[in-house]
């Protein structure tokens, strides 16, 4: 491009793509229905020789990447968790991307940092955090996770594996629910610990860590001669959304001086309803905490709050600064890449700030309130039918559920049946489900928090489910006759 005029037209041109995209999102499948390879082999074999122009490559996305693309921000997806966008968030991404600053530190950007370390206060309060905790945006609670570890296992060490290694540490040994999420088995490795030393405590009937449990496996290690490092807690499991008992968890980790790590990555959301703040009843016994605002407040990918009470180990943990590096400002300011992993950092605080102004508070809460209204029309409709029924308790906005027709007792036979059922919905195209296990039954899944979703879009996918399980249905009866 020679000059910003012609910018202008061809930003023109995304921007009318973009706002095209989001009218006529709903009739595009949900999930993409191209096999592997598909979009791999149409694109070129090399590099074009010669620079080419904007409307091709825009005509090129349509043609060649469009039927590959799973559409999260469809109002027809109820998969996994959202990936949830706005167009406020979308405005502010532009602008962060026109600007390209790199945040590592307060003197590259101050307003990059300063404007982090203020709406990290506005989420702090919103969600009901105590005053003590201080917030730093990374880019996943995975990331959040790892990072917690890390400063536990610093802190407990007296900071010596960053100098010496782990040889002269003993085991540390790592504790969570059976339905927390795989990232916490990911940051076990990642820290050094090894797998193996993540303790998996057993769950009740409503899925949350069976404490009592938790207390017999940290005083069995204690006199194994492991060292006990750190608690995981889950708000809102990946499964069920299920809620770890956040109160009895941290009075075990108190009196056993073990860092408590609190993974509410989806449902941490729900605390700014005043409804929700049970989930955070003992929040005083908890070092460091994460949800993500890119799940369901809207915010689009990545933006993870990750909160900690004590900022000093955190930054204890990864500060390192060569001397090209060192500013007169250090000892006055936040410099977040003291605070993550990577020194580079993207300008996140800026879509999480128009977010949060546009919607406002009551705005935010009104859109949570509407969602988990559907999903309680959903699971109704779902209970009161004989071919179906619930395998969890819903915690929120999440549906846990499965086909069960008259007459199939094996639960063999049900998962094969669930498992036919999810495939043969999401080939519709029409929504896009997903699954996990909960005591081995293949459980299906409806997550009911897009951005824009609707009462209509639910029981659209409602209709769909009960259509295709009629099929199957009437496929198992003529089996059986």
């Amino acid at each position: 491009m020679q000059n910003m005029d012609e910018f202008r037209k061809k930003a023109q041109q995304a921007i009318e793509w973009i706002a095209g995209y989001y009218e006529h999102i709903d009739e595009y499948p949900v999930k993409s229905q191209v096999n592997p390879g598909a979009i791999y082999n149409e694109l070129p074999g090399g590099l074009p020789e010669k620079g080419e122009e904007i409307d091709r490559m825009i005509r090129d996305f349509d043609d060649l990447l469009l039927k590959g693309i799973t559409h999260w921000q469809s109002p027809r997806f109820f998969a996994y968790f959202p990936a949830n966008t706005s167009l406020p968030s979308l405005i502010a991404e532009m602008m962060t991307a026109a600007i390209g600053a790199q945040g590592m530190k307060w003197e590259t950007s101050p307003a990059v940092a300063e404007l982090e370390q203020k709406v990290m206060e506005w989420l702090r309060d919103a969600i009901g955090l105590p005053g003590v905790f201080e917030g730093v945006i990374q880019d996943s609670a995975s990331t959040s996770s790892l990072v917690a570890i890390l400063t536990a296992r610093e802190q407990a060490s007296g900071y010596d594996v960053n100098e010496e290694g782990l040889m002269h540490q003993g085991r540390f040994r790592v504790y969570a629910s059976s339905e927390a999420h795989s990232s916490i088995e990911r940051a076990v490795k990642v820290a050094g610990l090894g797998r193996k030393n993540l303790v998996r405590i057993p769950v009740d009937e409503a899925f949350r860590m069976e404490t009592g449990k938790l207390e017999e496996a940290i005083k069995k290690d204690r006199e194994a001669g492991y060292r006990p490092l750190c608690v995981v807690a889950t708000l809102g499991t990946t499964g069920s959304t299920a809620v770890d008992p956040l109160k009895e968890v941290g009075e075990i980790s108190r009196r056993h001086n073990i860092w408590l790590h609190v993974d509410a990555a989806y449902a941490g959301s729900a605390l700014i309803l005043s409804e929700y703040r049970w989930m955070i009843e003992g929040i005083e016994a908890v070092d460091s905490f994460v949800f993500n605002p890119h799940k369901w407040l809207f915010t689009n990918f990545d933006c993870s709050a990750y909160f900690v009470r004590d900022a000093k180990a955190l930054t204890n943990t990864f500060q390192l600064v060569p001397e090209y590096l060192k500013t007169r400002s250090d000892d006055y300011v936040n410099n977040y890449s003291d605070w993550t992993i990577p020194l580079g950092r993207r300008f996140r605080a800026l879509k999480l700030w128009f977010v949060l102004r546009y919607y406002g508070l009551q705005g935010l809460q009104q859109k949570l309130q509407h969602h988990l209204e559907l999903a309680r029309d959903f699971r109704q409709k779902v209970a009161g039918h004989p071919d179906f029924e619930i395998l969890a308790p819903m915690t929120m906005n999440v549906v846990c559920f499965r086909m069960k027709p008259e007459g199939v007792q094996s639960e063999e036979k049900l998962n094969e049946l669930n498992e036919e059922l999810l495939h043969s919905v999401n080939a519709t195209g029409k929504i896009y489900i997903t699954h996990t296990k909960l005591d081995g039954i293949y459980t299906l899944r409806m997550v009911i928090a897009q951005t824009h979703v609707e009462g209509r879009h639910v029981e659209e996918a409602w209709q769909v489910l009960q259509g295709k399980a009629r099929t199957i249905m009437s496929t198992v009866s003529g089996s059986r006759s």
